[in-house]
């Protein structure tokens, strides 16, 4: 487990990001991911996944992700992005106001603010692309080994989330409308717009009730804002989703637990 965790530092200060869309002032029913108005070609993206309105009237979202030491579960109310991740050494919980942990000991030595949702937003894509307070543009295309994606770069109005500065581009199959990449700048350690796009591709998919969801995912190295090579894979297991409001109960901050600043 330790050694996971030293290799999900790596690839959190390197390749992952915060949630850009999320903000720690979360009302209980305040999200509204409705009133966005989306370009036409979001639109295809999102109904080649289930479709937007499939997604809004999810209510919750379970999955698992595979290490070597056992698994890390995380639960999110997709209305107000309250969360809880569980695992046999700790649990990293979001209120929709503070940020909080419990341990045993020091096991956990990475940045929980960071890493609450972190892996919340890569699994539920494309779809957390919709949130308000996205603006959107057609970018130029990516070419990886011999095929072209075209691509949709998304940037955050002033004051979204904790990283406003954050720019994503989605890249999508021209045939399919499937997404294909992401890729993604980090901000959140360095408070400061960064210039050097990490990538993630979306190979594999799986479809739950209607909804099409990641099955894996790869980071892949890059030079010059392009990929290159594979590095590693994560793939997602224990998927459930549901109408039903998740239990309020367990967001909130135990016993025990510490505020995370």
């Amino acid at each position: 487990m330790k050694h996971f965790l030293i290799l999900v530092l790596a690839t959190l200060i390197l390749n992952c990001k915060n949630n850009s869309s999320s903000s720690i002032k979360y009302s209980e029913e305040n999200l509204d991911v409705t009133t966005s108005v989306y370009p036409e070609s979001i639109t295809k993206v999102f109904d080649a996944h289930g479709g937007f309105d499939v997604w809004k009237n999810i209510r919750s979202l379970t999955f698992g992700i595979e290490i070597p030491e056992g698994k890390e579960i995380t639960t999110t109310d997709l209305k107000n992005r309250k969360s809880l991740i569980r695992t046999d050494k700790f649990k990293i919980g979001f209120n929709g106001e503070k940020v909080w942990i419990k341990q045993d000991s020091t096991y956990f030595r990475n940045n929980a603010k960071f890493y609450y949702n972190l892996m919340f937003y890569f699994y539920a894509m494309p779809f957390v692309l919709g949130d308000d307070g996205i603006n959107y543009e057609t970018t130029e295309p990516l070419e990886f080994e011999g095929f072209t994606y075209p691509g949709i770069k998304i940037a955050y109005e002033s004051g979204i989330g904790e990283s406003p500065d954050d720019e994503y581009i989605l890249y999508y199959n021209p045939k399919t409308y499937k997404m294909e990449w992401l890729a993604y700048t980090v901000t959140f350690f360095t408070k400061e717009k960064a210039k050097e796009f990490h990538f993630i591709k979306y190979g594999k998919w799986q479809t739950i009730e209607g909804v099409v969801l990641p099955e894996t995912i790869t980071w892949y190295k890059y030079e010059d804002n392009r990929p290159t090579e594979k590095r590693n894979n994560l793939r997602f297991t224990d998927v459930k989703i549901s109408k039903e409001k998740p239990e309020a109960s367990q967001f909130e901050i135990p016993a025990g637990a510490t505020i995370v600043e």
